[in-house]
């Protein structure tokens, strides 16, 4: 890792602005989810879950663009790499790229807006937690997904501030995975040792 900051300029202010909004957009996500999963805030104040939800995943996806609007303005800022610039690397970004967009999409049809966009958090719970592909295969496939879509990104830009930043992005998502898994491993759990009021 360290031989990739010969090639990048940390101070940057588009490095600056990617690194950023790499770990500014998990953070801000988990902080209002658990604020109101706490106090219900949203859902009161919009006068529904669902629609606080997809106010919040709208708002997600708003800054997920502005993250890779400033991950790829951060690789155009900084110098390329002549050995990640060959046909093979290309090929291998590309391949990337498609892994990682099949592992985002399916984990999004599996799961639906709400599913995906910390309905959880809500109180909007599907009757048990998804398991059918491509969770069955690994957890956590739609941040694993974008993981790869970054690093595919970067190596179709031969860019050593792109593969940094994928580190970056990588790093955040195991943190964000360490305080998000146990929540929603409890409220399936809670779910599942309540009796069945159709019974």
């Amino acid at each position: 890792m360290t031989w990739l900051l010969g090639y990048v300029d940390p101070s940057d202010p588009c490095f600056v602005a990617a690194v950023f909004t790499i770990i500014f957009n998990p953070l801000f996500w988990n902080v209002v989810a658990r604020w109101e999963q706490k106090t219900r805030k949203l859902s009161q104040a919009m006068g529904s879950p669902y629609l606080a939800c997809y106010v919040l995943g709208g708002v997600i996806l708003l800054l997920n663009v502005l993250r890779s609007y400033c991950f790829t303005q951060a690789m155009l800022s900084q110098p390329r790499m002549d050995s990640l610039d060959s046909p093979v690397a290309l090929l291998a970004g590309l391949l990337l790229l498609g892994v990682g967009s099949v592992l985002v999409l399916s984990s999004f049809f599996a799961l639906g807006f709400t599913g995906t966009f910390l309905g959880d958090y809500f109180g909007i719970l599907k009757e048990s937690r998804v398991t059918t592909f491509p969770f069955s295969i690994l957890d956590n496939p739609m941040y694993w997904g974008s993981t790869a879509n970054y690093l595919g990104w970067a190596v179709v830009h031969a860019s050593p501030a792109g593969l940094l930043l994928t580190a970056v992005v990588a790093l955040t998502y195991v943190v964000a995975i360490l305080y998000e898994e146990p929540f929603t491993a409890e409220i399936y759990r809670q779910k599942a040792s309540q009796p069945d009021k159709r019974s």
